[in-house]
């Protein structure tokens, strides 16, 4: 397993605790659409970790509605994780990462006057 500090240091961009109101939307399983609101506990440039009360398969593409810029953009199911009581713990990469979907400022990013 890699420790800590490896993690860190793969990492594209850094995190930021926070939490934002989502709504996910897929095709779902057996043509089923779906539609459910969720919470974005994590976020940075290219990704988040979402709390959902769904578990799509790895690999999912997902469409997620910013609950407070109200834009969508589509992104990829890289982990799902059994966090309790029907909650999932769902890490997701932006597909599209040409700007800053989650509307806020990250610890890494270049400052200019």
């Amino acid at each position: 397993m890699a420790t800590a500090r490896a993690m860190i240091e793969r990492r594209r961009a850094s995190r930021v605790l926070i939490r934002i109101p989502v709504k996910v939307f897929s095709d779902g399983t057996q043509g089923q659409g779906l539609d459910v609101p969720a919470e974005a506990i994590a976020v940075s440039r290219f990704g988040a970790l979402l709390r959902a009360p769904f578990s799509p398969t790895l690999g999912s593409r997902i469409e997620v509605l910013n609950g407070m810029s109200q834009e969508t953009e589509e992104f990829r199911v890289v982990r799902v994780r059994d966090a309790s009581d029907g909650i999932f713990e769902l890490g997701i990469e932006i597909l599209y990462p040409a700007r800053n979907f989650w509307g806020v400022h990250f610890p890494d990013e270049c400052c200019t006057a």
